[in-house]
């Protein structure tokens, strides 16, 4: 992380995501890593060294402060990045994978591989 480019990601956009909301571990800021940046808006992800559960949080700066939402996942970064531009899943997708499931030939490959 850029403290010098990012100061409030050190100071104040961080303090509200600064523990494990599983196992309460402090995070290390530092190991924070930035996905992605637009204007005044940040996507961070962070992992537990302890518990190894991961949050992916949107940072906003704005007139009014700092806010950040995030969410607790078992994703990696390289996970996030990968997903975060891909197609939306649709009605069809879901029929189509649920139809797929009840097939046990199918079944037993998702879960074989």
């Amino acid at each position: 992380m850029q403290a010098k480019k990012y100061p409030y990601l050190q100071g104040e956009g961080l303090k509200l995501i600064s523990y494990c909301p599983l196992c309460n571990t402090q995070y290390n800021p530092l190991a924070a890593k930035i996905l992605e940046e637009r204007e005044d808006a940040h996507l961070i992800h962070i992992e537990c060294r302890r518990c190894n559960s991961s949050i992916v949080a949107l940072i906003l700066t704005g007139g009014i402060g700092i806010s950040s939402v995030g969410l607790i996942t078992d994703l990696t970064s390289d996970d996030v990045l990968k997903f975060k531009d891909a197609d939306d899943l649709t009605l069809d997708d879901v029929l189509d994978f649920h139809l797929a499931l009840q097939n046990d030939l199918v079944l037993k490959s998702i879960i074989n591989s």
